[in-house]
């Protein structure tokens, strides 16, 4: 039933993530990804909110996982880095939340990187 939940919340997620980037891209200038960064600061606040709500009151997994992991992760993946490393933080771990930091955007953005350039080598 958890994994049923996931997909129910990724896939409203990822249909809302396409509406409102879109529409957010739409009223902005061409050349900047405005609607992407906009979806990713909301899904941030959202999952800011949902994390601190769900530490105060008795939230069963079932909705943690419809919402924080489905919804959420299904929105923007983005949100589920900063709640990991805000987490971290908040527990004292600066070096290892640098560390996250430092090693998502070096290895991610290079993963990115090498994936585009072996379909160029393949395609050329």
């Amino acid at each position: 039933m958890t994994l049923i939940l996931i997909a129910v919340g990724g896939a409203a997620g990822s249909v809302l993530r396409y509406l409102i980037g879109g529409a957010v891209q739409q009223l902005s200038p061409r050349g900047f990804p405005i609607g992407t960064l906009a979806v990713n600061v909301l899904g941030c606040l959202l999952i800011g909110i949902l994390a601190r709500q769900f530490l105060n009151v008795q939230t069963a997994a079932s909705m943690r996982a419809l919402l924080v992991v489905g919804f959420c992760g299904g929105f923007t993946t983005f949100s589920a880095f900063s709640h990991e490393t805000v987490a971290l933080v908040e527990g004292g771990e600066l070096t290892r939340a640098a560390a996250y930091v430092l090693l998502s955007t070096a290895l991610c953005l290079g993963a990115t990187f090498a994936g585009m350039g072996a379909v160029r080598a393949v395609v050329s």
